[in-house]
């Protein structure tokens, strides 16, 4: 009677443990409120205890969590009361059911309470299920490439270690595709936010910021990466979803990295060991198909603040995926100081950081560019890529594409059609040029 009642009170700690944030604060708050005041110190040092052994930013699962709280030294001076019968256990044995919070407006998602109904909204067995959310089997703790669930490849940048591009199998990917047009695809994204959205682009992103006296861009580091994990769960959670089927939802669009994986980075350029921590614990995955959507929906608070920053100081901001990018008259460029530290103190605060080295202040003296886009007087495609690319076509007519890819494109003529459909969009005049010469190319030799 005593093990059963030990195990009952394990599990109520852990779903109330589970039901709100999973921070040390909330954490704390939610136990006072469960346990009452008179072994608040005990109860510190449970939540102290718990996440010691639960170090990832992701909260575990409910059975998972139930036995950490049971083992934990702290557990029965927490509870005791409860253990000894002085005390009745407050049952949160509920019914899981879909509801979605009254902050946001009601959104045209589908009601999934359980995991059994994701499941059978995927079309799946809840075995198979298991199969790609177990944290356990996540790819952290498995090198056979053929049990993983993504396919990884690095690629290169102007600077520092390569970019890992995490693709997903056929299989997941059909999976993370159904989330983003059925749950994600239904959630507005901030006015600011110009990437990954539709009817927005590079290109309507950087009109904003035209002739301006002054603009200002920052980078925001490992973007996907840093993310927060708690945030994506969270927002499942605000659209109603229960703890256990937004836990499912969030471990079908994140990833844990297996170490092997950076064996094969041939660069000289290595990941730092922060990097390497941050690819083990489950993050957005740069290659997944809903990582631009959530990481947007997730960025809503900074593009708020940002917003408001920008226009107390008679600015303007937008968001192009990590490119942030303000703009303004003179009296915004005499405070570009206080912006560039109020803008990394809110970067800070929300969880990310800035790649300094990336920050620029522009005066209209010099070429302004957002998103590789100039904006002095109006957009246009800056004259020294048309020139490389153009280059680049007159090579391939020369000398054939293969000689020319030196990069490896898989696709390379996709890749070269890409490119100049993206300086059509700035400047329909040279983008007719480049495609006059790409049309003229032997591709089937």
């Amino acid at each position: 009677m005593r093990r059963s009642r030990h195990r009952l009170v394990a599990r109520n700690i852990a779903v109330v443990l589970l039901s709100g944030l999973w921070t040390r604060q909330a954490l704390r708050s939610r136990l006072l409120t469960a346990l009452g005041p008179k072994t608040r110190k005990s109860q510190r040092n449970l939540v102290a205890e718990v996440l010691a052994t639960c170090p990832s930013r992701y909260p575990p699962s409910t059975a998972d969590l139930a036995k950490i709280v049971a083992d934990a030294p702290s557990f029965e001076r927490a509870t005791g009361a409860m253990l000894q019968g002085q005390a009745p256990i407050k049952m949160v044995l509920r019914q899981p059911r879909f509801a979605p919070t009254t902050i946001i407006p009601k959104l045209d998602v589908p009601p999934l309470p359980t995991s059994g109904d994701i499941a059978a909204w995927l079309g799946l067995p809840v075995d198979q299920l298991d199969w790609f959310t177990a944290e356990w089997r996540q790819h952290r703790r498995n090198a056979v490439p053929e049990l993983q669930h993504y396919v990884y490849a690095f690629r290169a940048k102007a600077h520092g270690p390569p970019r890992l591009i995490e693709a997903p199998k056929p299989r997941l990917k059909t999976m993370q595709r159904r989330i983003l047009h059925a749950i994600l695809d239904c959630v507005p994204t901030h006015a600011a936010a110009h990437g990954f959205v539709k009817g927005c682009s590079c290109r309507s992103g950087a009109e904003l910021h035209k002739d301006a006296v002054v603009v200002v861009c920052f980078d925001i580091s490992e973007f996907f990466l840093t993310t927060p994990l708690g945030r994506v769960h969270a927002l499942f959670r605000s659209l109603g979803y229960p703890h256990a089927a937004a836990r499912v939802l969030t471990s079908l669009c994140s990833a844990s990295t297996p170490e092997q994986v950076f064996d094969r980075n041939l660069s000289p350029h290595k990941h730092t060991s922060a990097n390497l921590r941050a690819y083990r614990e489950p993050h957005l995955p740069q290659g997944a198909p809903t990582s631009p959507a959530l990481a947007n929906h997730v960025a809503r608070r900074l593009d708020i603040r940002l917003f408001g920053l920008a226009a107390s100081l008679g600015g303007k901001y937008s968001r192009y995926a990590d490119d942030l990018t303000f703009s303004g008259d003179g009296e915004f460029a005499d405070k570009t100081a206080t912006l560039v530290e109020a803008v990394t103190g809110i970067v800070d605060d929300e969880g990310y950081a800035l790649n300094k080295r990336k920050t620029r202040i522009m005066q209209r003296s010099v070429r302004q560019r957002v998103t590789g886009i100039v904006v002095n007087d109006h957009v246009n495609a800056p004259r020294d890529t048309f020139d490389a690319l153009k280059a680049t076509l007159h090579n391939c007519l020369k000398n054939g594409p293969k000689a020319e890819n030196r990069s490896g494109h898989p696709d390379f003529r996709a890749h070269l059609d890409g490119r100049i459909g993206w300086i059509e969009q700035l400047n329909r005049g040279r983008g007719q040029k480049l495609r006059s010469v790409f049309e003229r190319i032997a591709w089937n030799d």
